[in-house]
């Protein structure tokens, strides 16, 4: 009998499981091999780049390029600009949508059916370019890190999903607070946002993702280079990857100092990269958690 059970739990490999963890393996490695394959470029320089083609393996470790990027004062002012934007638009966008969602969610509120409508609206029809550039440079925005974080304070493809989701959890909840004496705040920070703990931090972790990675209201509304974000910083680090000239007057390097200039570009990249890496292992367990929420009906 016991042999029996031993049998049944030996899943015989067939076809299908080698065919699928190959085609899954050689996916991963092409998905991988061009972050391997920029971090290698960073701590190279031109000559080894130049000798061995392909390029493998580091040969000749220089992290000349790390030092010029660290040195340069408007990567870590761009940084600076970065991290702000990210920090206090994703404690803008979640507040809004967390307070949006819940409040949508509850049928009870005064003209809900009117602000679904409209918010379902913005999501389908836009005003375009011309009016969006003229709305927030008449609120005086424009050259302003606020110009990345107020626009777009809300993702109403977000605040639709959360709105679903809070209107999802069972009534008897906030039937059992209110007999208790709490009001709407209460329930909201004491019972609903810690059950949605997983679902909430998964809105996070794609605000946080979005906010890093913000350049198009920065390539709009700011011209000095001083409240220019990071994205906007390696856009015109590789714009001007073939001008001499755009490279010294961008870092200033002194001419005795030699320097891959793909290797700069590399190095930028990676330790851009950096600062949102360390957010995901700390999300993760939520993240996949908050993804199948509702995935699965009971």
């Amino acid at each position: 009998m016991n042999n029996n059970i031993k049998l049944q739990k030996k899943r015989k490999v067939n076809i299908y499981d080698i065919l699928n963890i190959s085609i899954l393996s050689i996916l991963a490695l092409i998905t991988l091999y061009p972050f391997y394959y920029v971090l290698i470029l960073s701590v190279s320089n031109i000559e080894s780049i130049g000798r061995h083609a392909p390029y493998w393996f580091p040969y000749v470790f220089d992290i000349e390029g790390y030092k010029v990027v660290l040195s340069d004062k408007r990567f870590l002012t761009s940084i600076f600009n970065s991290v702000f934007v990210t920090l206090v638009g994703i404690l803008i966008n979640m507040a809004l949508s967390i307070f949006g969602a819940y409040a949508l969610s509850k049928k009870r509120l005064l003209g809900r059916n009117i602000i679904l409508a409209v918010v379902i609206f913005t999501m389908l029809f836009g005003g375009g370019l011309i009016p969006y550039y003229l709305v927030v440079s008449g609120l005086n925005l424009t050259n302003t890190l606020w110009s990345m974080i107020l626009p777009t304070a809300i993702n109403t493809y977000y605040l639709v999903i959360m709105k679903n989701y809070f209107a999802s959890l069972p009534p008897s909840l906030e039937e059992a607070a209110k007999i208790d004496g709490a009001n709407d705040l209460i329930i909201l920070f004491r019972i609903i946002i810690p059950i949605a703990v997983p679902f909430i931090a998964t809105f996070f972790l794609f605000y946080a993702v979005e906010r890093w990675n913000e350049w198009w209201n920065a390539l709009l509304f700011i011209n000095k280079s001083a409240k220019q974000p990071l994205q906007i910083y390696l856009r015109d680090l590789l714009v001007s990857y073939n001008s001499q000239l755009a490279l010294q007057a961008q870092f200033q390097i002194n001419k005795s100092i030699k320097s891959n200039f793909q290797a700069i570009q590399m190095a930028t990249i990676v330790v851009s990269t950096v600062p949102i890496l360390c957010v995901y292992p700390f999300i993760q367990k939520h993240f996949v958690k908050g993804v199948m929420i509702g995935s699965i009906k009971e």
